[in-house]
């Protein structure tokens, strides 16, 4: 009897090891990708992307973000695949500053960048002493000062890369604006609205997203053949995989390109190809 039972109990083992190894390679056949994202315009085009990935038998999975550092942090760590929200400046610079072993694998759009204010209606308005609200994201620093500067209103130091630009590099400034580097991008919209007589420099997915087009509402913009590509990053080992590079196809699409430009009417500019 009690051979008997060892028997049994041996042929449950093993049923249970079998279901086991079952489960494994189905996992490994699971042709799923989780992506992160900024809420506007990025996820919005990843949704209008799924389609298009399930006809290629991938499915996308997207985690949407309102800041701007943690889809790095969960992209290096595991829990997504890829995320897509940032420029090349801004991956680069993170990566300087984490170690993290990432990479992009193809740029998908332009987002031109614009200063927004409720109380000027022309440069030439703008009085002496206005100050100028900005990100405190590092990376956007010089884009922002190379913007002002390209319409007159400062100089920058010929002797540094634009690109890094930072406001203690500015040797001309007829107006005396007051730059404060020192705001969340998220909170930008909400001191545009709030705060009077400044000018205020926003993002331009969170624009979007508080209904402002830089093209119809910014006093001024940047011109849509900015180099700050967005970009969707993967981790380094990740940078051949087969669906996420599908992914960048995908978005390079006729169909993803003619969304882009017809749902965002020149606030968001698409790119034809990997950067």
């Amino acid at each position: 009897m009690k051979k008997l039972l060892a028997f049994v109990s041996l042929l449950a083992i093993l049923a249970l090891a079998a279901c086991g190894g079952g489960d494994d390679s189905t996992s490994e056949n699971d042709n799923t990708i989780k992506v992160g994202a900024s809420s506007v315009p990025h996820a919005e085009i990843l949704e209008e992307a799924k389609p298009l990935l399930e006809e290629e038998g991938i499915t996308l999975e997207i985690e949407q973000y309102e800041d701007y550092v943690l889809p790095n942090d969960d992209l290096a760590s595991g829990e997504i695949d890829a995320n897509y929200f940032q420029h090349i400046p801004y991956l680069e610079q993170t990566i300087a500053d984490t170690g993290y072993e990432l990479t992009e694998i193809g740029g998908i759009h332009i987002e031109p960048i614009g200063v927004y204010s409720k109380d000027f209606t022309s440069i030439e308005e703008v009085p002496e002493g206005t100050e100028v609200i900005m990100s405190n994201s590092v990376p956007d620093h010089g884009r922002i000062l190379s913007l002002f500067e390209a319409e007159g209103l400062i100089k920058l130091d010929e002797n540094v890369n634009k690109d890094s630009a930072t406001v203690e590099d500015i040797v001309e400034n007829p107006k005396n604006l007051k730059f404060s580097p020192d705001s969340n991008p998220e909170l930008l919209p909400s001191l545009y609205e709030s705060e009077e007589n400044v000018l205020v420099v926003i993002n331009t997915n969170f624009a979007i997203q508080a209904g402002l087009n830089p093209q119809e509402d910014a006093l001024f913009v940047e011109g849509d053949d900015s180099p700050y590509v967005n970009v969707i990053a993967v981790k380094e080992e990740d940078k051949d995989d087969e669906a996420l590079n599908k992914l960048v196809d995908v978005l390079h699409s006729e169909e993803i390109q003619n969304f882009i430009k017809e749902e965002y009417k020149g606030a968001v500019v698409p790119v034809n190809g990997k950067e």
